[in-house]
C-alpha cells in the first residue's frame, strides 16, 4: 500500500476529537511511508491531516480544483499539488492515485466521495478497500442508513460488508493492509 486517498471535512468540526484523529491518522501514515492523497485544502481536517503527514516526513499529494486554489484554500506546502478543472477530474485523479480509501468525520463533500468510490467498489470498478474511521460514533448513523437499506432489500449484505469500519487508526491500517479484493473486471486508469 503506497498511497491512501483520505476523505475529510474542510471544517474541524465542533468536537476536538475530529482534529485529534486526523492528526493522528497523518501521523501513522508518514511513520509507515504510506503517502497521502487527499483534496489539497489547507483549512480543517483536511489541512491538519496534511500537516500531520508533512511534520512526520511524509509524502502528501493534493488535487484541487482551480477555483478553490482561487479562494486560497489550496495548501502551499505540499510535496505536490495538482491543479485540476473540475471536480469530477479531481475525484477520478485521487482515485487512480490511491491503493485504498479512508473517511474521516466530514460533510457533503465527504459522504460523497465516500459512497462514489464504495459503489464503484461494489460494481467491480476498482478492487481497492473503502473504510470509515468511525471517530466517536460520528458515521454511526450513515451505518445505521446502511442496514435500514440492506432490511429494506436494496443493498446485499456482501456488498455493505465491504465496507471496513474501525474506531483506531492504527488497526484500520492493518484492515486495510489485509483486504482481499473480490473478482474486480474493470479498474480506473491511474491519473498520469
Amino acid at each position: 500500500m503506497r498511497r491512501v486517498c483520505v476523505y475529510c471535512g474542510s471544517s474541524t468540526g465542533f468536537d476536538p476529537l475530529y482534529k485529534a484523529a486526523a492528526i493522528e491518522l497523518g501521523g501513522l501514515l508518514a511513520a509507515e511511508g504510506i503517502g497521502l492523497v487527499y483534496g489539497g485544502g489547507s483549512v480543517g481536517l483536511m489541512g491538519a491531516l496534511a500537516d500531520a503527514v508533512l511534520a512526520g516526513g511524509g509524502e502528501v499529494t493534493g488535487i484541487i480544483p482551480h477555483h478553490l486554489i482561487a479562494m486560497e484554500v489550496g495548501h502551499r506546502q505540499l510535496t505536490s499539488l495538482i491543479a485540476v478543472d473540475s471536480m469530477h477530474t479531481r475525484k477520478h485523479q485521487m482515485a487512480g492515485l490511491a491503493d485504498a480509501f479512508i473517511a474521516l468525520p466530514g460533510g457533503i463533500g465527504t459522504a460523497e466521495e465516500l459512497l462514489e468510490v464504495f459503489t464503484w467498489l461494489q460494481l467491480g470498478i476498482h478492487a481497492k478497500p473503502v473504510a470509515l474511521l468511525n471517530i466517536n460514533g460520528y458515521f454511526d448513523h450513515l451505518l445505521q442508513f446502511l442496514a435500514h437499506m440492506e432490511a429494506s432489500g436494496f443493498l446485499k449484505r456482501e456488498h455493505r460488508e465491504m465496507l471496513i469500519i474501525e474506531r483506531d487508526a492504527a488497526r484500520l491500517l492493518g484492515l486495510l493492509r489485509g483486504f482481499v479484493p473480490a473478482r474486480v473486471d474493470k479498474r480506473i486508469p491511474v491519473a498520469e
